[in-house]
């Protein structure tokens, strides 16, 4: 990995550390339309705030939570908001403008 890189995920790590940030960076993974995508934005946000302390945090096995984010991953609604609920996030629906 090159050091502009490595730059780039250091700082996008810190942001998503900041629930403001990772609420716009999983809202803008959700306008792909694609559940990998989203998959992989939570996996950032999960990676960022450290994948042992979040499966602790959420209650969910660790295991489990690699393989629930992981591409192929098809995480229950549950886990899903329980996962989010760690990060001081939740889920919510609104009209379409």
């Amino acid at each position: 990995m090159n050091q502009i890189t490595a730059k780039y995920e250091d700082g996008l790590k810190a942001a998503l550390t900041n629930p403001e940030e990772a609420a716009a960076y999983l809202n803008a993974a959700l306008e792909e339309n694609d559940q990998e995508v989203f998959l992989l934005a939570l996996r950032d946000v999960t990676e960022a705030r450290g994948f042992s302390r979040m499966a602790r945090e959420a209650s969910l096995n660790r295991e489990n939570l690699y393989r629930m984010l992981s591409p192929t991953g098809n995480p229950q609604l549950s886990s899903l908001n329980t996962l989010l609920h760690s990060v001081g996030l939740r889920l919510a629906v609104e009209v379409q403008q």
